[in-house]
Formats: C-alpha cells, structure tokens, sequence
C-alpha cells in the first residue's frame, strides 16, 4: 500500500485550528490563533472550537466532522493542527469524508484522544499522519528545542529520504526485548486503542511497529489495557512495539513496582523488539512521530529510522 506523505508546510501558508475532540475557551482560541499568526502562517478556524457540548465535546460530532472534511477539501488549507485532545474523537469517525481526506493529502498533527483519528487515516485514507504536539496542550506553553527540531523534522521529510529518531540528550532508550523488525508504524494512545477494540476502527498491528502512550492511569489499569490488547492479538500480530511516555501513572499499593518494571515483566519473553522510553506523549520534550511511514527499529542498537518513499 502507497501511503502519503503531505507536502511540506512553508511559511504564509494556511493552517486549519481544529478541536475534534473537546473544546478550548474563546481566550485560548485567540491566544492559539496569533502564536500561528505571529510566525507568518493565515489561520482558518471556526468558532466550533469553543462551543462545549455537555462540557466535554467542541460541538455535535457531524459538525466537528464538517470542519475537518472542509478543511481537507479546501485547496487553501496547507495543514491540520488539533488545538487539543480531551474525550469525543471517537464519535467523528462516522462523518468523516474519507475519499476528500484520501485525495487531499495534508499535514495532520495531534496525539491523545486524536488517536482516532490518526488510526482512522492511517488504515483507510492511506494518509501519513503525525503524532506530535497540540496548540493549546504544547505549543502555547513554548516548544522547548528538542521538540520543536522533532516537529520541523517529521514534518519536512523529503522523497526517498530517512530519519533517525534520537531521544533528547539524557534520555535513554530500553531495548527491554532484542530484535531487528521493519513495518509501518501505528498506534498512539494505550487506552484509546483498547476503546477502538472490537469496532470497524480496531487499530491493525499486523507487521505494524506498535506505538504507546498513555496519561493519568495507575500501573492497574495500564496492566489491564496491555493484557486487553494481547488477549486481541495485537501483540502478536505486531513486528515490534515502541513505548512512548506514561506520565503520572503511579502504582499506590506498591510505590516501588512502577510502569517501567510493568513493561519489562510483560514484554520481556515476547520475542520481538521492544524499545521502551520513546520520549513522545504527555510530557515534555515530546518528540514528534510519523504514524503510516515505514521505520526500521534495532533494539540492540537502540536504533529506530523512518524512512520515506
């Protein structure tokens, strides 16, 4: 399958400031609108981003899908930035056009409960998507240099060319199981994709690098998902598996048994390689990470590179 990749975003293009998951208030509408504005870039954004719907979804979920299938379709609209994650990506999935999306390849970027989404254009837009930081959750905070340099990298990739992921300096990569596999990578959120298990937008693994991440759960419940995700035969069906942050998931009934010593424990005999400690998810520096494009991981090596048709 030939996936694509979207052309570069220059300066003075247009982006599109999508909420396709939860709202953000008119404050930080404004405040996302300028950071854009303020480095050179035109700005499409309707006021659907504010609109709460029982205060948690920006606005009915056939409308949220309008925005992103016009934002798709318009010919002046050279990306799409998710201006944050929440809860309700699921519900767009139904409404959106894919054939506009498929035959208008764009810059999509977002993480969390935008992986939905990237699952949803990945395997049926055959669109490569990027998995990287939100307008109001990152980049109104300030990019700090490693995360900023992964963003302008993954999104300025150039025909037949490669890229080699580097954690930021200090951070170390864990081969917590040896190998050398090749495959597409997919994946995002761990809780998200447990959700999509059993429906028609089930994350496809099969000879796929498996990406996760998560935020605000206790080593429990990771341990629940992965077991969730095994028992669906995701792991098994995965050439290798990428472990991106797991921010603030504490273990209260055994302080010293954290996520870490989880993912060792589970994924140690899986016969394939695992790298843990991908700087990418809810925490900063974030690195950003092309979900659709083919990459080649060597956890011997700690290496992993993208590489682009």
């Amino acid at each position: 399958m030939t996936m694509n990749y979207p052309e570069r975003l220059r300066k003075g293009e247009t982006v599109a400031l999508l909420a396709p998951s939860s709202p953000i208030s008119v404050e930080d509408a404004a405040a996302c609108r300028r950071y854009f504005e303020e480095r050179g870039y035109g700005v499409r954004m309707s006021g659907l981003v504010s609109a709460a719907l029982h205060g948690y979804e920006a606005g009915e979920p056939e409308a949220r899908a309008d925005d992103l299938n016009a934002a798709f379709a318009d010919p002046g609209v050279r990306a799409v930035f998710c201006l944050r994650g929440g809860n309700s990506a699921c519900r767009v999935l139904e409404h959106v056009d894919l054939e506009t999306v498929r035959s208008n390849p764009k810059t999509f970027v977002g993480y969390s409960d935008i992986t939905p989404l990237h699952v949803l254009f990945n395997q049926k837009a055959d669109l490569i998507t990027f998995h990287g930081p939100m307008v109001k959750s990152n980049m109104l905070q300030g990019l700090d240099a490693f995360s900023r340099a992964s963003l302008d990298a993954a999104l300025s990739m150039e025909p037949g060319s490669e890229m080699e992921f580097r954690n930021p300096e200090g951070s170390a990569i864990e081969a917590v199981c040896g190998g050398v596999a090749e495959g597409c990578l997919a994946g995002g959120n761990l809780a998200l994709l447990t959700s999509l298990l059993g429906t028609p937008y089930a994350v496809d693994a099969w000879g796929k690098i498996l990406l996760i991440e998560d935020v605000g759960e206790t080593v429990p419940r990771v341990a629940r998902m992965l077991h969730h995700l095994r028992l669906a035969g995701k792991f098994e069906e995965a050439a290798g598996v990428l472990i991106g942050d797991f921010t603030d998931c504490p273990n209260a009934a055994e302080p010293a048994y954290g996520v870490r010593d989880l993912m060792r424990d589970f994924f140690s005999g899986l016969g394939k390689p695992i790298l843990a400690g991908i700087r990418t998810g809810h925490d900063f520096p974030m690195a950003t990470l092309p979900l659709g494009m083919h990459c080649r991981v060597d956890a011997a090596r700690g290496s992993i590179r993208f590489l682009r048709d």
